[in-house]
């Protein structure tokens, strides 16, 4: 990797327009005051990280479920999917990620499969951590059937700032693992619901990598992984 590879990341295309309205008015800042117009150029150069899109390397190994999103494991817990994927209605095992507004926002699919189901729910702007968010605040969630039938599902959670959850996909779609399937603007989170009986393998307070860290391994009979803070 060359060493501007390691600061120069590519930009989602979703970026472009905000980073032009970062420019432009850090163009009019500096015709106030210079102080004000480097600020805007922080701010600017912010919002281009903010969409940046690294490529990112995944496992491929049937069974391995890899995080969605980056940022930290926020909770894991037994929780009951969103009704509107129509999957059955009972506690299935949720990971939760929380992704700062420091952390790349494009969201990959965490297995290969098809989508069978895709679905909106407008709601309210709590912070992505709190547990009530799950439930209470704007979501877009994706059920996704697996090769050997079972389904997963994987929910974009808007948060106190962000305002705008972005989706690529559509139902019967068939997505790789690992593949960008979204986007959320400006802090947020991601649930993941894994099939009935599957173990996680991240501890709460663990960084994510989206398309790499493996959140669980639905052909292994491993328990839980036993983790330590140092």
């Amino acid at each position: 990797m060359r060493m501007r590879d390691t600061f120069i990341k590519p930009m989602h295309p979703e970026g472009r327009r905000f980073v032009a309205i970062f420019a432009a008015i850090t163009v009019v800042l500096f015709l106030i005051w210079q102080p004000l117009g480097w600020l805007g150029v922080g701010a600017t150069v912010w919002c281009y990280y903010f969409f940046r899109d690294p490529v990112r390397v995944t496992p491929v190994r049937e069974g391995l479920v890899v995080s969605p999103a980056d940022g930290v494991v926020s909770l894991i817990e037994p929780a009951v999917p969103p009704a509107e994927l129509g999957m059955p209605d009972v506690p299935l095992t949720r990971v939760s990620v929380f992704m700062s507004v420091f952390n790349c926002h494009v969201n990959r699919a965490p297995v290969a499969g098809r989508v069978t189901a895709v679905a909106y729910r407008p709601g309210k702007f709590f912070n992505a951590s709190l547990d009530k968010a799950s439930t209470d605040n704007e979501r877009n969630g994706l059920a996704i059937e697996m090769a050997d039938g079972r389904t997963l599902a994987v929910v974009q959670i808007a948060g106190l700032v962000a305002r705008r959850i972005v989706c690529f996909t559509a139902p019967e779609r068939r997505l790789a693992a690992g593949e960008r399937f979204g986007l959320i603007r400006f802090g947020s989170r991601l649930d993941v619901y894994l099939p009935e009986g599957s173990v996680p393998l991240v501890a709460l307070g663990q960084t994510m990598i989206a398309g790499e860290t493996v959140i669980a391994d639905l052909a292994s009979d491993e328990d839980t992984r036993p983790a330590r803070t140092d």
